[in-house]
């Protein structure tokens, strides 16, 4: 298990905002539970008011469920580029389900994705991404709140 602490977490925000601050997104989407903190900060970094929350089910506590359950979709028919963020892409599953579902509810949208842990074997790659993830990452508001 690898512990990632506040203070990486903030230099990662600043990296990813660097990164992404040209592309203009018009929304953050932050998938519920990992994502929210993430989308968070990097809302308040790149001054984007526009944060919502969509929902998934896909693990209970460290254990990987057999369906992923998403709900909660905000209403995205006035933007035009969304990114959808996450703490950590292991399978891929999640993120990609979530990307596959906002597209066909909002066909017109140019989505991407970001992450700040990628696990290489996962089925989707997000678009900005700065750790491997090779071990179980306790997440300082994970640890901080037990």
């Amino acid at each position: 298990m690898t512990h990632y602490p506040y203070e990486n977490f903030v230099t990662d925000v600043h990296t990813i905002a660097n990164d992404i601050e040209k592309e203009n997104f018009d929304a953050i989407v932050a998938i519920s539970r990992g994502g929210l903190t993430f989308g968070h900060f990097l809302s308040q970094r790149i001054n984007q008011r526009n944060l919502y929350i969509i929902n998934s089910v896909h693990y209970e506590n460290q254990k990987k469920l057999e369906t992923i359950e998403i709900f909660n979709t905000p209403n995205l028919a006035n933007h035009k580029r969304v990114i959808v963020v996450d703490d950590i892409v292991d399978s891929g599953d999640t993120i990609s389900e979530v990307v596959k579902h906002l597209k066909n509810e909002f066909a017109h949208l140019h989505i991407e994705t970001a992450s700040l842990f990628y696990k290489k074997s996962a089925i989707i790659t997000p678009d900005y991404w700065l750790h491997d993830a090779n071990d179980w990452i306790d997440f300082f508001w994970d640890k901080d709140t037990r």
